[in-house]
């Protein structure tokens, strides 16, 4: 279970980490890297406090089932959220996420506002950094949360081993990105933004239905091996719609294109 919590972590984390450094990347570039890195700091700190405090506060104060209950409910609407954009790319319905297209629009923004190349720290490059990282980093640390909290539940020893792995997980995927931007020094548009989204809402879905079925005090056959056949059933039925969703498109263009061979 550890291990699981910690995979979906990181992937989940990868995904907001890049999308937050292309933030960062772009007022180290158009402002300075001092103004850049102080503000990824200070969000980093409010984030470990948020994960701190609220995590230890869910184990200790609310009673298991209801956290079961809670958590697995919340995870399946999030889980559903992921799942939902990455269907729209993947059929066509929506564009892709490009850091690319973000990095070059940002920095035109800071630009128009007359924001400069500066050795001292700006404030306003200060806040943005903190901004970016703290807006994408509260989906990490929700996701620290509710993961860890559920999985510390689900163990017998009442520790907090469920909060440590979700947030080593979530920790390491914050050092690759920063570690990966560092080498390329662009926005990390090769990243399967896309794929990892589909993969971590299949994950979500299936550990919020799990911990959500067991709130309610039912016991899954084969216990937490269940998990895996809950994983396929998602994986199938996204993997359907993908395609229903395709053919939707397909039949739009269609009749799209007839009734401009009319007029």
């Amino acid at each position: 279970m550890q291990w699981a919590v910690a995979v979906a972590a990181f992937l989940a984390s990868a995904v907001e980490f890049v999308e937050a450094f292309t933030i960062v990347l772009v007022v180290g570039v158009t402002i300075n890297w001092r103004s850049a890195i102080v503000g990824t700091l200070a969000a980093v700190v409010a984030l470990a406090v948020i994960v701190a405090v609220f995590g230890v506060t869910l184990i200790q104060y609310i009673p298991i089932d209801a956290l079961r209950l809670v958590v697995g409910f919340i995870l399946i609407l999030f889980g559903l959220k992921w799942l939902k954009k990455a269907l729209l790319r993947y059929s066509g319905l929506k564009a892709l996420h490009d850091e690319e297209a973000i990095f070059e629009e940002t920095m035109a923004e800071l630009r128009a506002k007359g924001e400069m190349v500066s050795s001292s720290l700006q404030p306003t490059a200060v806040a943005l950094a903190f901004k970016s990282v703290l807006l994408e980093g509260l989906e990490v640390a929700f996701i620290v949360i509710t993961f860890g909290s559920s999985a510390t539940v689900a163990a017998t020893n009442g520790s907090l081993n469920g909060i440590t792995s979700a947030a080593l997980g979530a920790t390491l995927a914050g050092l690759l990105v920063i570690l990966v931007g560092a080498l390329v020094h662009a926005p990390l548009t090769q990243v399967p933004e896309n794929t990892l989204k589909f993969v971590v809402g299949v994950m979500l879905t299936t550990f919020g239905t799990f911990w959500t079925v067991e709130g309610f005090g039912v016991e899954w056959p084969l216990s937490d091996a269940f998990l895996l056949i809950l994983a396929g059933i998602y994986l199938i039925a996204s993997l359907a719609i993908v395609q229903w969703l395709k053919s939707v498109k397909q039949q739009q263009v269609a009749v799209s294109a007839a009734n401009v061979e009319r007029s």
